[in-house]
């Protein structure tokens, strides 16, 4: 019982705490929309029907049934057909009435008197700062929570204690994980290493930390050099000789090197060895690059969307696995918050820290993702802004004046984008509830 209701608690976390992150992201649209004069008529958190709301002043703010993204509703975002005297041409196809739909949708939110508070009628700056703030929240926020986690609670870092020592070698080609008979002996096991060992220095050289020891076993290959550690509060020196062995080659971001569709390898020095972590702090000089790692990571899984989604699809109607490292639905999000919060062999410190981290990857995706130039998202909104200045400008070296960009016309755009969102929704959903991510893998 205690479990299912530590269950509900991370699910329930994880809804608000997105909750919270969609309506910041909405106020980082409405502070500067209202600084600039523009109308807001409503803040929203949710789409659908309408759960809740109030009106303070102007503006309507609440909460409406389905909880995926939020809105606010600024006046004018369109221009109307007819902008200073001058006509735009009209068609009666089925997009043309899309179009034109939502330029008589935009007009009805500009009330009288009040023309020169529409969007549209805004320097591109101020366009793209309202547009651009929502996202900015959301790495404000993925900023502030990654430093909770960092400096505040700590992650688990290599020490320079031992916890395992390997029994033998295999090569990183070998597809198997178990000694057979005649697989060399691991040079740390034959200098006598042992499990709680902590490595005091190599070659002369101290080890202040994990990264050190690997360094030096590394460069070290195939030469014997004198391995100081310390055991139950004395300190040996022991004959460790690392051996020349194959290994696959990552980038700084961890990912295989390829070439030519092979991975690469190297030789590198290999002694047999692995640390036992503990919890520390970080510095405050940690968290930018952990923030730009995980959008930089998020970048790469939207580059890839399309076949990551052939391939959710596949494990999904199929006997595949999930790629752990693959998109999930807030449905999913809110299992594995569920997993976490239950997790009671886990002290409770390490399981919050697992969640406050989980919302600041839900925040880095939100900013990425809202910057795909693409109506109706952020980013499509940055790039008509852009397109719009762009248009100007090249009137103004040519001597005559360009019309406001009739962003109405993306309209049809943003219907076969939503269409795609929906349906993208649907599978993960699905996924995640007929095959979710295992939290722990296999």
């Amino acid at each position: 019982m205690e479990a299912v209701l530590l269950y509900a608690v991370g699910v329930l976390v994880v809804v608000i705490g997105l909750a919270v992150s969609i309506g910041l992201h909405e106020i980082g649209h409405l502070v500067p929309a209202k600084l600039f004069g523009v109308r807001v008529g409503q803040w929203m958190i949710g789409f659908g029907p309408t759960l809740f709301s109030r009106r303070f002043g102007e503006t309507e703010y609440g909460v409406k049934a389905i909880p995926l993204g939020g809105y606010i509703s600024m006046s004018g975002m369109f221009p109307p057909l007819k902008v200073g005297g001058e006509s735009r041409d009209a068609s009666t196809g089925f997009f043309d009435t899309l179009v034109q739909d939502a330029r008589d949708s935009s007009a009805e939110t500009i009330h009288e008197g009040e023309e020169e508070r529409a969007f549209w009628r805004l320097a591109t700056w101020k366009r793209i700062a309202i547009m651009l703030g929502g996202p900015l929240m959301n790495l404000v926020l993925a900023v502030v929570l990654y430093a909770i986690v960092l400096c505040g609670f700590g992650i688990a870092v290599p020490s320079t204690t031992v916890a395992s020592v390997s029994e033998c070698v295999i090569a990183a080609s070998e597809q198997r994980a178990e000694c057979e008979p005649g697989d060399p002996l691991a040079p740390a096991a034959e200098a006598g290493v042992q499990p709680g060992d902590t490595i005091v220095s190599i070659d002369g050289q101290p080890a202040g930390s994990w990264d050190d020891v690997q360094a030096a076993i590394r460069d070290l290959a195939g030469q014997r050099v004198e391995l100081v550690v310390e055991r139950d509060g004395a300190r040996q020196a022991l004959q460790l000789t690392p051996l020349a062995t194959e290994r696959y080659v990552f980038d700084d971001r961890g990912d295989p090197v390829e070439v030519d569709g092979r991975q690469l390898t190297e030789t590198v020095g290999f002694a047999g060895v692995g640390p036992q972590y503990e919890v520390a702090q970080q510095p405050a000089s940690a968290v930018l690059p952990a923030v730009g790692d995980n959008v930089w990571r998020v970048g790469q899984l939207i580059v890839n969307l399309p076949q990551r989604l052939v391939d959710v699809a596949a494990a999904a109607f199929g006997p595949g696995e999930r790629d752990p490292n693959g998109p999930m639905s807030v449905v999913g999000v809110g299992r594995m918050a569920g997993e976490i919060a239950a997790l009671d062999q886990v002290p409770v410190l390490e399981r919050i820290s697992a969640m406050v981290q989980l919302l600041a990857s839900l925040n880095v995706a939100l900013f990425v993702f809202n910057l795909i130039p693409l109506m109706p998202l952020d980013g499509g909104h940055i790039l008509g802004a852009v397109v719009d200045a762009v248009r100007r400008g090249w009137a103004r070296l040519r001597g005559t004046v360009a019309t406001p960009l009739d962003t109405a016309k993306w309209v049809p755009v943003t219907l076969v984008v939503t269409g795609l969102l929906g349906i993208m929704s649907a599978l993960l959903i699905y996924a995640d509830i007929v095959k979710p991510i295992a939290l722990f893998g296999g």
